[in-house]
């Protein structure tokens, strides 16, 4: 699903969820095993081609949601970006999309907080971007608010996720298999309807594909 949107919102909540003696296994796995299974899956040809046509779109002052190992860096135009705010809590993430700074002429500057804490004034950056971010998120609705505050008036929000199909058939199996892909895809939820919450958050949708 790609969407672009143009802005009009504010606010955000997250929760982080400790499971008593089981935190040093979570943890583990969270910030040693996930980042390396999001880098080893996270950027097939066909997921290639998107960052190709949607990244290049952002401009001037950029904040990135969820940077993960920051396979994005590759594809921003530094002729229109003048800076980046890499947003990502994940340690062992950031050290990969560190890796991945190294390669580009970017200015990056990575802040290591949740999505629903960004640090940054109102109206103060001109794109966002964001993929495979909303589904994780539990306060959804208030990120997207939230990601409306910083963004100036007329900037563009741009981003790629999975979410709820409009195939019944291909709806049924994302119901069965979204445990699986909570547990393994820090709490990824594959049955949100993506375009109805960022409409509900104040966006009006200017494209969009579905696949």
């Amino acid at each position: 699903m790609l969407i672009i949107s143009q802005l009009e919102g504010s606010g955000y909540q997250f929760c982080l969820v400790r499971l008593g003696g089981r935190e040093p296994v979570l943890s583990f796995y969270r910030n040693r095993v996930y980042p390396h299974i999001v880098t080893v899956l996270g950027n097939p040809k066909p997921i290639q081609k998107i960052r190709q046509q949607l990244i290049p779109s952002a401009q001037g002052t950029v904040l990135e949601i969820g940077v993960g190992p920051g396979v994005n860096f590759a594809y921003y135009d530094p002729t229109k970006v003048s800076k980046i705010y890499a947003l990502e809590p994940n340690p062992g993430m950031v050290v990969r999309a560190e890796n991945q700074r190294r390669w580009t002429k970017l200015d990056i500057e990575f802040l290591d907080l949740p999505g629903e804490q960004i640090p940054l004034p109102d109206g103060s950056v001109d794109s966002v971007v964001s993929r495979f971010t909303l589904c994780t998120i539990p306060g959804v609705a208030d990120a997207i608010r939230g990601i409306g505050r910083v963004l100036r008036p007329g900037g563009r929000f741009l981003f790629f996720e999975h979410g709820l199909s409009p195939d019944i058939r291909v709806r049924r199996w994302q119901e069965r298999t979204e445990p699986f892909f909570q547990w393994a895809f820090e709490g990824c939820h594959v049955t949100r309807d993506i375009p109805g919450l960022i409409e509900e958050g104040g966006f009006r949708v200017e494209q969009m594909e579905t696949g």
